[in-house]
């Protein structure tokens, strides 16, 4: 996992920003090993945004400079894995979904709800993702082939809110194949890695507990379902999880140690190509 980023304080952030700023955010590189992920796959890029939580500190503008920089990271994919508001999205549809629509990835966006989208608006929410031409994948399944070999992406409702229905996503999910689950909450993990179908999950949910300790890299401040894996990579049995510390707040407007972070996930194979020798 490699940190890009400008200069670093311990006061990262606080109320009032309005314009996007590179100095004031991490963008977080993270190399994802996948057993037998096709060679198709070895180096796809896929960049995820988490809890922007616009208006309650991200501003429209902010988030438009958000869209120009993850455009000129010119990723595979991007996933987005909820809290796109806090508790009021009136006001701000026609903002989140020209930041939504203006998003681009050479094979697709991806999404699931979190537990704010819920609790302000989930079908206008899911509405928005279908007109900006991203997929919801809450509680579903989406395979990608290129030249002949797949990755399947899946999804999951919030947990938070009781939607989440995993039951449903194996049902619709291929035998084989690598697999990576979007899940706003990260303590998802401990269910979905129960099932062995998984390599990675992506999460944000926490926003890293808004302060991070220096040297340690966690956090004291966890909330419910980011109790145990709060901030950044883990391995849960056989599965990767990584939660990201999203880009906006909710709970108070400050983040100490603890910069806003676009994630841009690298994901690689563990076969080896045979190489053959001939002419000796």
């Amino acid at each position: 996992m490699r940190v890009r980023q400008g200069f670093q304080t311990l006061l990262t952030q606080t109320r009032g920003d309005t314009k996007f700023k590179p100095n004031l955010f991490d963008l977080v590189d993270v190399d994802v090993t996948i057993k037998d992920l096709p060679f198709e796959f070895h180096n796809y890029k896929i960049v995820n945004l988490t809890d922007i939580h616009l208006g309650q500190w991200i501003s429209p503008e902010y988030l438009s400079g958000v869209v120009d920089y993850v455009n000129s990271i010119n990723p595979d994919m991007i996933t987005l894995t909820g809290d796109y508001v806090s508790y009021i999205l009136e006001g701000y549809e026609d903002a989140l979904l020209d930041s939504f629509k203006r998003l681009k990835a050479k094979d697709g966006k991806f999404a699931v709800l979190g537990n704010h989208d819920h609790w302000a608006d989930a079908e206008k929410i899911r509405e928005i993702l279908k007109d900006s031409d991203i997929v919801d994948l809450s509680n579903d399944v989406y395979t990608l082939e290129k030249n002949g070999e797949t990755l399947n992406i899946s999804g999951v409702d919030s947990c938070t809110v009781g939607a989440d229905n995993i039951d449903e996503v194996l049902e619709k999910l291929p035998d084989d194949g690598a697999s990576i689950l979007l899940a706003h909450e990260p303590d998802f993990a401990k269910i979905s890695s129960e099932t062995n179908r998984f390599d990675l999950q992506m999460s944000g949910h926490s926003h890293g507990g808004q302060l991070v300790i220096p040297g340690v890299k966690t956090t004291p401040f966890r909330c419910s379902y980011s109790i145990k894996y709060p901030v950044g990579m883990y391995k849960v049995k056989n599965m990767v999880q990584y939660t990201s510390k999203g880009l906006g707040t909710n709970s108070f407007w400050l983040r100490i140690n603890c910069k806003p972070e676009i994630t841009l996930f690298y994901l690689k194979t563990d076969k080896r190509k045979n190489i053959g020798i001939t002419g000796v």
